[in-house]
């Protein structure tokens, strides 16, 4: 019995924080976890950042409703979840996916919330587990699935090394040049033959 783990951004939808980066013009909002391995450390900059700026998460999510899943994502993640079970694993916050989810038909999301103030900052934030996407695989693996995983960035590595079978999807020259022996795709055609041929 399988199991597909999905990163979010980057992967499905574009990437929240780029987005709203270039809608707010601060362009240091750009930093992802392409860039920044440690979420925890990513995370807390962002939140100064927009305590800095006087930004909470109205703004956010207003930039958000304007964003739309990647083309041929939609499709992708129909016929994947028509051949097995498909959860999206993702260090992103339920104020944040909830829209998104609706837009690529309500698939399963795993993720952690935001804690924000009555005047709606943004003061802290929680996360669900300790490297959740590596511990969620690996509570899957041990109620009897064999997890296949895929993502873009350092924080999907876990997951997609400890899979039965793991992929890069759109990821960095960097993280390809490390990680060589693992197979590295652009196109959703290519994700979901790669998954079918696990799943026979």
């Amino acid at each position: 019995m399988y199991i597909t783990c999905l990163d979010l951004e980057g992967v499905l939808v574009p990437e929240i924080w780029i987005a709203f980066a270039e809608k707010s013009g601060i362009p240091e909002l750009k930093r992802t976890t392409r860039d920044e391995p440690d979420y925890n450390k990513l995370m807390n900059w962002r939140l100064s950042v927009l305590k800095e700026h006087g930004l909470g998460l109205k703004e956010i999510q207003n930039t958000i409703a304007e964003i739309d899943p990647m083309d041929g994502a939609k499709d992708f993640l129909d016929e994947l979840r028509s051949l097995c079970q498909v959860i999206i694993i993702s260090d992103t916050f339920t104020q944040f996916a909830s829209p998104l989810m609706k837009k690529l038909g309500m698939p399963t999301i795993f993720c952690n919330s935001l804690e924000v103030a009555e005047n709606g900052e943004i003061t802290g934030f929680k996360m669900r587990c300790e490297q959740s996407k590596l511990t969620t695989v690996k509570a899957l693996q041990s109620i009897g699935y064999e997890t296949i995983a895929s993502g873009d960035s350092y924080n999907d590595l876990g997951m997609i090394l400890n899979s039965k079978a793991g992929f890069l999807f759109r990821s960095t020259e960097k993280i390809k040049n490390d990680y060589p022996d693992l197979p590295a795709f652009e196109t959703y055609d290519e994700l979901l033959n790669a998954i079918k041929k696990e799943l026979k």
